[in-house]
């Protein structure tokens, strides 16, 4: 693995595409900054959403990601209404930098309910959660056709829903000051694996998993690090709604150390989430996890989808620096994520398909073991295949280019 790793420096290869990678990601932020700061807020075109949904923090901050899709898709200024949001009864501003300097409010003009989106109306109204799979393409899993044709990078729709995210996760200096204590407080410092283990709510969405899974990834990262550097401390990030997850880790592990404290463990839990202590739990753990150098956690949790994400955001190609106990990436009220065969493949037991260079096929999860299970939508069958014989596709969208933002030269 550390040999296929350091094949993809050669010839200067890594650097083209950090290069190439970090101009897209600014270009695609400012094109955000032009659409949410338009010169006329009373004539601008408006995407009105509401994040006080009765779900978790990462649910609602995945629903501000979808309505900024859609306002980046047509063209529109994206206004939050976080009036009585269950998290701050401050709202949004209170641990935010605003999405806008010029436009924070949607009240007058002809209004439309999502997923009408006729562009002679002047505001779309997102009314519910609800997410339309037969709304128009430029929904994930769709990548705007102008930045993949472009962008190098393994998972182009995480690079693409990250840069989204990384324009609305922005916490205002308050927050940042916050943020810059506790890692001075924690010691938090590079090479860390940021470990996200929820367990108070999980059982009702997925099966919880043991430390010893976690950590076995955790100690798989670090021996092949050691092949490249010379490593003097192995540090976790742990982020955890259970108070006792990291005394256990801490004992059963005395050769890492062990970030994290039980002030942010204790926001976390259950009965304290819809706080302003839960809220700087969340965006605490988050922040972290997202700026480690490797993440093991459960992609059926929204955080941990999340924080991957903005992993992703950086120069670097991260698609690769992560480790799911569960579910494969998804953004949810996506279309179908689509698999191509690049390699055939001859069923060696009953439970598995066949494949011929060219299928589709529609995944339904990963093993993690060598194999993935699926449907074949050629053969109709479902059953398991070799994940490497697959590749996702790239699923592309015209959306608008934006050719008045232009980006200094260097």
């Amino acid at each position: 693995m550390t040999d296929m790793e350091e094949l993809g420096t050669l010839a200067g290869g890594d650097t083209l595409a950090e290069r190439q990678n970090r101009r897209l990601g600014e270009l695609v932020q400012a094109r955000l900054r032009h659409i949410q700061n338009p010169r006329d807020c009373k004539t601008a075109r408006k995407v009105s959403c509401q994040i006080n949904w009765a779900c978790g923090f990462g649910c609602q901050l995945h629903h501000v990601t979808y309505c900024l899709i859609i306002a980046y898709a047509t063209n529109r200024t994206l206004v939050l209404d976080s009036t009585g949001w269950n998290y701050h009864s401050g709202g949004w501003e209170e641990m935010f930098e605003p999405l806008s300097q010029t436009c924070r409010t949607a009240t007058e003009g002809s209004v439309i309910y999502w997923p009408d989106h006729k562009p002679d109306k002047q505001i779309i109204k997102l009314a519910s959660q609800t997410y339309s799979l037969s709304g128009p393409g430029f929904i994930p899993r769709a990548v705007p056709q102008d930045i993949a044709q472009e962008l190098i990078h393994g998972e182009p729709i995480v690079w693409w829903v990250g840069q989204i995210v990384k324009y609305i996760f922005k916490p205002n200096a308050k927050v940042r000051a916050m943020l810059s204590h506790h890692a001075q407080q924690i010691g938090f410092s590079h090479p860390v694996v940021g470990v996200h283990i929820r367990r108070t709510d999980k059982g009702s969405e997925a099966a919880p998993h043991p430390i010893h899974e976690y950590m076995r990834h955790v100690e798989e990262y670090y021996a092949q690090l050691s092949l490249q550097v010379n490593v003097t401390e192995r540090k976790v990030y742990v982020a955890t709604d259970e108070k006792g997850v990291i005394m256990e880790i801490r004992q059963k592990y005395p050769a890492y150390t062990i970030l994290g404290d039980a002030s942010t463990v204790e926001a976390a839990s259950s009965d304290r989430r819809y706080s302003t202590a839960g809220l700087l739990g969340i965006i605490t753990d988050l922040y972290f996890l997202s700026h480690s150098d490797y993440l093991v956690c459960t992609f059926s949790s929204q955080i941990c989808r999340i924080a991957y994400e903005l992993l992703n955001t950086d120069h670097r190609d991260a698609s690769l620096n992560f480790k799911s106990l569960d579910d494969i990436w998804f953004f949810a009220g996506q279309r179908d994520n689509i698999q191509l065969a690049v390699l055939d493949h001859t069923p060696q037991t009953a439970d598995q398909i066949e494949l011929r260079v060219g299928d589709e096929v529609k995944p339904a999860g990963n093993h993690w073991d060598g194999f993935s299970r699926g449907t074949n939508l050629r053969t109709n069958r479902h059953g398991l295949y070799p994940s490497f014989k697959v590749i996702s596709r790239v699923e592309t969208y015209k959306f608008p280019t934006y050719p008045e933002v232009k980006l200094p030269q260097r």
